[in-house]
């Protein structure tokens, strides 16, 4: 029995920290839109979007006026979104996208991580070349049509839709981010979340169970990164 409750907790204190990073990166999201297009999301695509991405990890609607408010304050912290790219161990390339306001403790970090767990910190433009960035919308399939729904967006810059149960995703190229958003909402569809994915062109294939692990133990750790929004592999 204390076994079972001692599990149980951990697995609470693992989704609160989850909610937090969710609720952190989407506050750092919410400055930077306000920062580059105001405090108006019928006006800010950006801003619109990052609260769609708040509604889909059910941040609180008085969180989200909250962080629009502090950024549109003199007093808030001037975040930018920076990459960094290395390698993890056993030669799997890593891409790692940070929202941060002070880039010196950020790549101090991230190399702190890439070198405790067995991974080297690359240049710019030393692996990124090998991943195509992809934009992703999620939402649920109700009674959509999934033929029609394609046909109708592929000249909106659609490239593949995914269906896992009741929840669809669509992909398009990254330059087409902003119309095939702007299509899907005027589809009357409601968006659970607007992202990207940055998707290898090739895959390191060939790990053991063993060396897989030591590459999710860097990637886990680099997640857990107050400044790390995202983290991209290319480990079959």
């Amino acid at each position: 029995m204390g076994r079972a409750f001692e599990y149980r907790k951990e697995k609470k204190f693992k989704r609160w920290g989850a909610m937090a990073k969710a609720f952190t990166r989407i506050g750092k999201e919410i400055a930077i839109s306000v920062k580059l297009g105001g405090p108006s999301p019928e006006t800010n695509s950006r801003l619109r979007q990052a609260i769609t991405n708040a509604k889909g990890a059910n941040m609180p609607k008085a969180n989200v006026d909250s962080a629009i408010k502090k950024a549109s304050s003199k007093d808030t912290a001037n975040y930018e979104e920076v990459t960094y790219e290395g390698y993890a161990p056993h030669g799997v390339a890593l891409v790692v996208d940070t929202q941060t306001d002070n880039t010196t403790r950020t790549v101090s970090n991230l190399r702190v991580h890439f070198n405790k767990l067995g991974g080297t910190m690359g240049t710019m433009g030393a692996v990124e070349y090998m991943f195509k960035k992809k934009a992703v919308f999620k939402f649920n399939k109700g009674k959509l049509n999934l033929e029609e729904l394609e046909f109708e967006l592929i000249d909106h810059g659609l490239a593949e839709l995914q269906s896992d149960d009741d929840l669809i995703i669509a992909y398009g190229e990254f330059v087409d981010y902003g119309r095939l958003h702007k299509a899907i909402e005027d589809k009357g569809i409601e968006i659970i979340e607007a992202t990207y994915d940055k998707i290898p062109d090739f895959y390191k294939e060939g790990l053991t169970d063993e060396e897989a692990d030591d590459v999710i133990k860097l990637i886990e750790r680099l997640e857990e990164d107050d400044d790390v929004s995202m983290v991209f592999h290319n480990m079959k």
